[in-house]
């Protein structure tokens, strides 16, 4: 004889909580689940927004996203929205791409130190001038400063141990950056279009007044003369040449007419006759 269902109970479920087919049902697994599972189906949604290699601690309160010496050749995708703090400093990332971090809105430091970087996209760091508070770019491989780039950033920027080329270009470039005043000091020409700052730091050559504009500028103003003094050197020598083949002209022409005969002279009217 079987036994009466408790009261309360389901029906369609058997003894200790069996289904029908003999599975427990959901109340049963979560009753008796140990205690590491659940803590397991806590915690997996917390860690799952942070890059794989990568270690996403509180950050004042905020999330950090750390990338430190990953051997990472690329900036990753999958960096939380939510970060304030990225550092990806120490790897081998040599590029830049347009909108690598359009997505994170509330980032406020950013370190590609210590990287490989040559070029940048014109809009790499779009989405962050409002926000970002410092960039730390030195100890890569940067020539030129992409002005497109980062002349819209209110941030810090750190560029020194750069293989920077010093030229008309850079000096515009950093009038429109806000350098950061820590290492402003280490940003040295490693090559420039007057050899005698090739090594030298280049704020030091700035402030004491020297423009690789006015170099670019003065080289202009002596082309055009250059060409201005050939243009004229031939318009000189074209007259030269005309007058002095007129004058030949000339004096063939008297030679000519002396070499005719004199025509006779006319009697006078009432001279005597024959």
């Amino acid at each position: 004889m079987a036994p009466a269902p408790q009261e309360g109970a389901d029906p369609h479920l058997g003894p200790g909580g069996m289904g029908p087919r003999g599975r427990r049902g959901p109340a049963s697994l979560l009753a008796t689940a140990p205690g590491p599972c659940l803590l397991l189906l806590f915690c997996v949604p917390l860690s799952a927004g942070c890059p794989q290699s990568c270690q996403c601690p509180e950050h004042a309160g905020a999330l950090a996203v750390h990338c430190s010496a990953r051997g990472l050749q690329e900036i990753p995708r999958d960096i939380p929205a939510e970060a304030v703090l990225l550092k990806l400093d120490a790897n081998r990332i040599s590029h830049v791409p347009n909108g690598a971090f359009q997505h994170l809105q509330q980032l406020r430091e950013l370190d590609l130190s210590q990287n490989a970087i040559e070029t940048i996209g014109p809009a790499a760091f779009s989405g962050l001038a409002g926000g970002l508070r410092l960039l730390d770019l030195s100890h890569n491989r940067i020539r030129r400063v992409p002005k497109d780039a980062l002349g819209k950033l209110s941030a810090r920027i750190r560029l020194s141990h750069n293989p920077l080329h010093c030229e008309c270009a850079l000096q515009q470039a950093l009038w429109e950056l806000k350098l950061d005043p820590d290492s402003v000091h280490d940003i040295a020409c490693h090559t420039s279009v007057q050899e005698e700052f090739v090594g030298k730091p280049l704020i030091q050559a700035l402030d004491a007044g020297v423009s690789f504009c006015g170099v670019h500028h003065k080289t202009t103003d002596v082309a055009m003369l250059v060409t201005m003094f050939g243009w004229f050197a031939m318009v000189i020598t074209y007259i030269v040449y005309y007058v002095r083949h007129n004058q030949e002209d000339t004096r063939r022409h008297l030679e000519y007419l002396k070499s005719l005969p004199s025509a006779p002279s006319p009697r006078e009217p009432g001279g005597p006759g024959p």
